[in-house]
């Protein structure tokens, strides 16, 4: 019996081969790069909001959370009809300035892109623009692009690049769009910035 155990345990338990160090060394980096990247950011973002109301807040992480009830405050706040007045008012103001309108109007479309009433990035589509064999992953952002003139049957497409902030946006005709129906609009997100790297899974039904 006590020889069958060492060979269930000698089978279970990888040797360490010399010949095989770079591969060891690759895979170690594939294990750690993610997990230190990815907390050195968290901790990284921690330390720049929670140093915000520095000198009159120094307890770690007493700054982060009089941020976050001080957003969700102003969010609780901003429901009130009163409110939602004054804020359309003082946008209106903001917007008609000249040399504030457009950071003004630029970072409140942006953020209402993602998250607003009015999203943009939630229609995820596969676009024909450069060859009939080849489709591109983006985002239906405006059926009726009506400003340009292009006549009935154009829309628009963002084109998210690859392990980039960028992109690019197409107007092409409504039949080279396909819609993306069996993932959701962020696993096909994290596929287009990756680069096709990453498998997203099916939507569940």
């Amino acid at each position: 019996m006590p020889e069958i155990k060492t060979l269930r345990h000698s089978r279970l338990t990888p040797r360490f081969h010399w010949r095989d160090t770079g591969q060891y060394l690759l895979r170690g980096i594939l294990v750690l790069a993610p997990v230190v990247i990815t907390l050195s950011s968290l901790f990284w973002g921690f330390n720049q909001v929670d140093g915000i109301l520095n000198p009159y807040v120094t307890s770690p992480g007493l700054g982060l959370v009089s941020i976050l009830l001080f957003v969700l405050l102003v969010g609780w706040i901003s429901t009130f009809r009163f409110v939602k007045r004054f804020s359309l008012h003082i946008g209106a103001v903001l917007e008609h300035t000249p040399g504030v309108s457009f950071i003004y109007t630029s970072v409140r479309d942006f953020f209402e892109a993602f998250v607003g009433h009015k999203r943009r990035f939630n229609h995820a589509v596969l676009v024909n623009v450069m060859a009939d064999e080849v489709w591109m992953v983006g985002f239906l952002t405006d059926e009726e692009p009506d400003s340009f003139n292009l006549g009935a049957g154009y829309v628009s497409v963002y084109v998210p690049q690859a392990y980039n902030v960028g992109g690019q946006l197409f107007l092409v005709k409504r039949n080279r769009v396909r819609p993306i129906e069996n993932h959701s609009s962020p696993d096909v997100m994290k596929y287009a910035v990756t680069g096709g790297a990453v498998e997203i899974p099916d939507k569940e039904a």
